[in-house]
């Protein structure tokens, strides 16, 4: 049952909401689904909060698939799973799919290219019922989740979560079946069971991982099953309970407002899916459980209002529309949120396109009775509402690969990159009209990364740095093993080290952690780096590689500010006791704007893209106030001229993006600076380029 479907419950109680409905209609629940859906825009494009709308249809799509299953078991009708899932997503898939295709093509025009290739994987995974899990990724990762702006294709989280628990409860309830046949037992109270310890379960499961990461337990499917078992229970105890007219007017209200006001009291984004999402979800159960009253004062009486029960007939297609208008409207004016007028706009905008999607392609679609003579029809008609939505993902990918591959093909003579900073470089000028490496819809993706995660000779042995440890192992016995060590500012410089490590048949292997510079335990600004950092400490004791390059300093955003890590002298010196050889490379200079998206906007010879040195980086580097004498064996690697000319900073140089955003290098640049990075190392002695 899906949060399009109308609501249905056994024995309902007239209202003058459900003359034009069916009999079993409730029209407080299509009201209270109005209302979720109504916190959940208003929220999002006025207050840039969540409001605990989205736990409220959860609960209420489990509710009502519930009731679906107990009254097909009731009348004793056959239980064909393969004809209910296609049946289901035959009816999602239209207005799902209208604003995929809609959203991709206001993208290409409104946003700029270097979010291109995350919207379309986006578009994918929307389809495919698995957004939760690409959000689940990218917020556990600190590059995307740093560098990326929302996507148009955000809210379909939800939507995914729905669409995979719309396969899992019909199998529950089906082997429930089974069960209670084959053992002669009662169906209801055996549902009771199964899905009370699923509440009890996920619930324990969700408290316990919204402590631990809360931003990737709020799209993990699991930390959501127990709000869809709780909507599961109330449908199955609902016949059960009998409360006084009075009581039931009283829970109508306190539900109302109790979940009116989550959004408010309540750090929903913060605090959610853990225990703190009981007060919508048990907000709206009081709600069901209070039902229609049939008094004057009754809740119901304002849920069963025309134009709430309206709404909830628009609300699937609403709550697909809002998002995508909202992100696309302020890309376009380039606000980061919308004013009163503006919000209005885009409410009513979404609610007009809601109304529409439903009237003329979610209710034809719905009504069409060719798909449900055969299972294969229907199959054949959810096919091509998917290829909607798939032809054009797919067109966009293959024209970006192309273009990719004419590009690399010209790479040696087009894109030189920081060779061209080079005083000897006397190589011919690249073509006038030569395309820029790499591609704008690649830069954001333009990450350095090494062959895979560290095999078992190099793996570490604390549990908190196996997921950070990655390596380029060479084909015969390596020459040197070389650790790259710290944040993302040195993951960068594995670009320049990769060339370097496969022509000499170094074991390169990496240990990083976003946002967490390489320093001695209790410097790093965080719990969490600084017990990093105190592992790595311990795995190089333990390993002591040959080598270690690190980054040294730290740069501040378009100021000249810049200084030590901290701690540098410290823990350098404790490596070079222990005979490893160490690299500490400068950092590069930072920006407090994107660099990529301005070269995109502007152009790369805007003045604006090629900001002075002087006021963004200091000509006098922190290393020279080290005592180089003290620290033997310390190579000290400057990069800066290959970064920036004497006078500025360039976001492009030698046809190659210098920045994938306002503060990394792009790999395809730190690449082209192998071979200076080689010959400054070669300057230490030890180390034997």
């Amino acid at each position: 049952m899906s949060i399009t479907e109308t609501p249905k419950a056994p024995e309902p109680r007239p209202s003058v909401a459900t003359k034009q409905r069916k009999p079993s209609f409730r029209p407080e629940i299509q009201g209270l689904r109005s209302l979720a859906v109504l916190m959940v825009v208003t929220y999002h494009v006025w207050f840039g909060r969540v409001s605990g709308g989205v736990d409220v249809f959860l609960f209420i799509s489990a509710f009502l698939m519930t009731l679906q299953f107990l009254g097909r078991h009731d009348r004793k009708q056959p239980f064909a799973l393969a004809k209910h899932w296609l049946h289901l997503f035959r009816r999602l898939l239209p207005a799902a799919v209208t604003v995929i295709v809609a959203t991709l093509a206001v993208s290409a025009l409104v946003l700029p290219p270097t979010r291109w290739l995350d919207l379309i994987a986006q578009g994918w995974a929307s389809l495919s019922y698995s957004e939760n899990r690409l959000l689940q990724q990218q917020a556990v990762d600190y590059y995307a989740n740093d560098h990326s702006l929302a996507s148009p294709f955000q809210h379909f989280w939800s939507l995914s979560i729905q669409g995979q628990v719309f396969i899992l409860w019909p199998l529950i309830f089906a082997l429930a079946g089974w069960t209670a046949r084959r053992y002669r037992l009662s169906y209801r109270p055996l549902l009771a069971y199964i899905f009370f310890a699923i509440f009890l379960g996920s619930l324990g499961y969700s408290i316990i991982f919204t402590a631990i990461n809360q931003v990737q337990a709020y799209f993990d499917t699991g930390a959501r099953l127990w709000e869809f078992a709780l909507g599961t229970l109330v449908a199955l105890i609902l016949p059960g309970l009998r409360f006084r007219r009075r009581t039931r007017v009283i829970m109508g209200w306190v539900g109302v407002l109790a979940m009116l006001a989550c959004g408010i009291v309540l750090d929903v984004q913060g605090a959610f899916p853990g225990i703190a999402a009981l007060w919508p979800t048990v907000a709206a159960a009081m709600v069901i459980v209070a039902g229609q009253t049939e008094s004057a004062a009754g809740i119901d009486r304002f849920l069963s209002a025309k134009p709430l029960v309206k709404l909830g007939d628009i609300s699937y297609a609403l709550y697909l529309w809002h998002w995508p208008l909202l992100v696309l409207a302020l890309a376009w004016s380039g606000k980061d949120h919308a004013g009163w007028l503006s919000g209005s706009v885009i409410i009513l905008v979404a609610l007009a396109l809601a109304y529409l999607t439903t009237r003329c392609i979610e209710k034809p679609w719905r009504e069409w009775k060719w798909p449900e003579v055969r299972k294969r029809r229907a199959a054949l008609a959810i096919m091509l509402a998917v290829a909607v939505a798939a032809v054009p993902l797919s067109g966009w990918s293959f024209q970006l690969e192309l273009e990719r591959r004419a590009v690399e093909a010209q790479k040696i003579a087009n894109n030189p990159g920081s060779r061209v900073l080079d005083p000897a470089y006397t190589a011919a000028t690249p073509a006038p009209d030569a395309s820029l490496l790499p591609l704008a819809a690649d830069l954001t993706k333009n990450w350095v990364s090494l062959d895979g995660p560290c095999t078992e000779e190099i793996a570490p042995d604390s549990r908190l740095l196996k997921g950070s440890c990655f390596e380029q192992r060479p084909s015969g016995e390596p020459s040197k093993r070389v650790l790259v060590l710290g944040d993302s500012h040195a993951q960068q410089w594995t670009g320049a080290v990769k060339p370097l490590a496969a022509q000499k048949n170094w074991l390169l292997y990496s240990i990083l952690k976003g946002a967490c510079k390489a320093t001695p335990a209790g410097l790093g600004g965080s719990e969490d780096c600084d017990a990093f950092n105190a592992d790595v400490q311990k795995e190089i004791t333990r390993q002591k590689p040959d080598a270690i390059i690190v980054v040294g300093t730290a740069a501040a955003p378009s100021t000249p500010a810049e200084a030590l890590t901290p701690g540098f002298e410290e823990m350098v010196s404790g490596w070079l006791d222990q005979g490893i050889q160490v690299a500490a490379v400068r950092d590069n200079p930072r920006f407090s704007f994107n660099m990529a998206e301005c070269v995109v906007r502007e152009g790369a010879e805007a003045q604006g893209c090629r900001p002075a040195i002087g006021d963004n980086f200091p000509a006098a580097s922190p290393f020279d106030t080290l005592d180089m004498a003290r620290l033997p064996g310390l190579s000290l690697v400057d990069l800066t001229d290959r970064i920036c000319t004497p006078t500025e900073c360039p976001a492009v140089v030698g046809n190659v993006y210098v920045y994938l955003d306002d503060n990394h290098l792009s790999a395809e640049y730190a690449e082209s600076m192998a071979d200076e990075f080689a010959k400054r190392l070669q300057t230490a002695a030890g180390w034997a380029v």
